[in-house]
């Protein structure tokens, strides 16, 4: 029996209106509520990043990411054909440009085969060639089965399906708290409470703040990071035919300067990494006084800046100076070397941070009773979206 039931979802990013949609599927009759606070779906994160459905390349097997990436994939790629969404599986290539960033790679690969990725490979220079007859390298590890897509979309996809199954949108309206009750959980707006069986918190960036004045531990904080992207002049888009990246280095937090397809045919550099001026500042430099406040009184942070100011500066650099982020990318693609750069999307990333000053690298779903807090979800949040909602979805029912 499911009538009378009730879940109310704090978030129509991909992962919240995700969850609905699982509620929903699972639960025929049940009322599912979706709270958000901007006035359309996906406002943040959701619509804010390169569009990578990524095959899960780096993760530690076993892990949380490992398993949901995998899974998300398949069921992502099953969602955009049933609602005609852009999906266009273009390939990736990591590409070494020495020897000890190869060795590394070959690190990748056991990873890479080890969470059953379809048809990654290590190449020489000559086949990285065949592939992506403009890219240089010294080897690369090619993920053919990588794909592209517009998350944005997906959401407003995913936020039709709850609409269709009968669940309901409460756009506009901004949760203020959750309180666990002897049946239950209530959740408090500035005007108005309801109570429901169960709730799940798919709150993004404001998610360690909502977690706190829910009850729930203080750690992990949410650190902001943005990501520039600057979008190529038209007359170089076909130097890549699919995804070229840098193998990442162990001691640098963020993975560096990228080119990224996009379904509409353009082709990106980014994203750079840097600390926001906001939560949720896409344009300009003012700084948010709350959201600095938070961070800089954040326990880890400074441990974190500490062990980082070589990589900030050199960060800084490609903020100042876009014709640095070019001089980037031109070591992996030297035929950029006379294009230009116009300024395209700013995403702002939700990094979850430790007290130690460790950035959180796994998703993070912390559980109270008949709430739950997704904590850390960054990527690849949004490939595993669907998969994500499944794993929720099962504990909250099992519970």
């Amino acid at each position: 029996m499911t009538e009378g039931r009730a879940f109310a979802v704090v978030g129509a990013g991909i992962i919240g209106c995700a969850v609905a949609r699982e509620l929903l599927s699972r639960l025929p009759g049940a009322a599912v509520t979706v709270y958000e606070k901007e006035p359309r779906v996906g406002a943040h994160q959701s619509s804010h990043n390169s569009g990578v459905v990524h095959a899960g390349l780096y993760y530690p097997p076993g892990g949380l990411k490992a398993r949901l990436c995998r899974r998300g994939v398949g069921l992502l790629e099953e969602l955009c054909r049933e609602h005609d969404v852009p999906y266009l599986t273009c390939g990736k290539v990591l590409v070494a440009r020495d020897e000890p960033e190869v060795d590394r790679l070959r690190a990748i690969h056991a990873r890479a085969t080890a969470n059953g990725v379809p048809g990654v490979r290590l190449v020489g220079p000559q086949e990285l060639r065949e592939i992506e007859p403009h890219v240089v390298g010294a080897g690369a590890l090619h993920s053919p089965r990588t794909a592209i897509t517009d998350f944005a979309a997906v959401t407003r996809a995913l936020a039709d399906d709850v609409l269709a199954r009968g669940g309901t949108l409460q756009l506009g309206e901004e949760i203020r708290t959750i309180l666990s009750t002897a049946s239950g959980a209530e959740v408090r707006t500035d005007t108005a409470a309801a109570r429901y069986d169960a709730v799940v918190v798919c709150a993004g960036l404001q998610s360690d703040r909502l977690a706190r004045r829910s009850g729930a531990p203080r750690e992990p904080a949410i650190v902001p990071f943005f990501g520039q992207y600057y979008r190529v002049d038209p007359s170089h888009e076909h130097l890549t035919r699919g995804l070229v990246y840098p193998v990442p280095d162990p001691r640098h937090p963020f993975l560096g300067v990228h080119l990224t397809r996009r379904v509409d045919g353009g082709m990106t550099v980014g994203p750079n990494a840097f600390l926001s001026p906001g939560r949720e500042r896409y344009a300009g430099w003012m700084p948010d006084l709350p959201d600095l406040r938070d961070v800089v009184t954040a326990p880890g942070f400074w441990r974190l800046a500490a062990r980082n100011v070589p990589t900030a500066a050199a960060e800084a650099l490609t903020v100042l100076r876009p014709a640095r982020f070019l001089a980037e990318a031109r070591a992996y693609v030297p035929a950029l070397a006379d294009a230009t750069l116009t300024y395209d999307t700013r995403g702002v990333r939700a990094q979850a941070l430790g007290q130690d000053g460790a950035l959180v690298d796994d998703f993070v779903i912390q559980r109270s009773g008949p709430v739950t807090h997704i904590r850390n979800a960054p990527s690849p949040g949004a490939t595993s979206s669907l998969a994500i909602a499944e794993h929720i979805v099962d504990d909250v029912l099992d519970r």
